[in-house]
């Protein structure tokens, strides 16, 4: 996969301010409030970034469903191309020293084969009409080879764990910000609102202790 320019999205987050200067006022509210935001507009521009991995999807647009994320993009099924819609929300977060876990659940999904001409597997039962797209975790919980991040799945919901990705979990920068962070912060929700991604915050002063610690540590 394509890996963005470090410089360029420098450049242009500060083209960005530079045109939206509200952001920097609303970031100062945000952190008064413990909630920190990130612009749509940052996601797509990195969905764009990406789009020239082969592997990475293409024509991605992200809209704001409150309290979720409603995202459409082009995939590649086992050769069989595919039109996806679906709304994505974040139900639940569970942070700690040994494990990110994010719960998702997924609705309003939809399967459209953009190549008439398709007869793989996937485009058969797609067009058949056999899937039952209400239930996406089930979908998901029958994959020949599940990534290692993916806990749970099932119904509309899927359960994913960051920590369980190598290249973060053996990351000493990451277990050293969780074991600071973690005691005095918690991740109340994660939900859309005027086109940002919004995380919200709940404080833990008696966690101050414990998080000394480990910073010292």
């Amino acid at each position: 996969m394509a890996r963005p320019d470090k410089k360029a999205i420098l450049q242009a987050a500060r083209d960005y301010l530079r045109d939206h200067p509200e952001e920097l006022l609303r970031v100062l509210r945000g952190l008064l409030g413990l909630r920190m935001g990130v612009p749509l507009d940052a996601l797509r521009y990195l969905a764009r970034e990406l789009a020239g991995g082969k592997k990475a999807p293409k024509d991605v647009v992200l809209e704001p469903a409150p309290p979720g994320l409603r995202a459409q993009l082009t995939v590649d099924a086992m050769g069989t191309p595919l039109r996806v819609s679906v709304v994505v929300t974040v139900d639940e977060v569970r942070v700690g020293t040994e494990k990110i876990e994010i719960v998702i659940r997924v609705s309003d999904l939809s399967l459209k084969v953009l190549d008439d001409a398709a007869t793989s597997p996937v485009a058969a039962l797609i067009k058949s009409g056999a899937l039952d797209l209400s239930k996406p975790g089930n979908l998901v919980g029958f994959m020949p080879k599940r990534p290692a991040m993916l806990v749970d799945a099932k119904d509309d919901k899927v359960t994913i764990d960051l920590l369980k990705m190598p290249k973060i979990a053996e990351n000493p920068r990451v277990r050293k910000i969780l074991a600071v962070v973690t005691p005095v912060l918690e991740v109340r929700s994660i939900r859309t609102r005027d086109d940002h991604l919004d995380m919200h915050l709940r404080a833990s002063l008696s966690g101050v202790p414990e998080a000394l610690t480990a910073a010292r540590g």
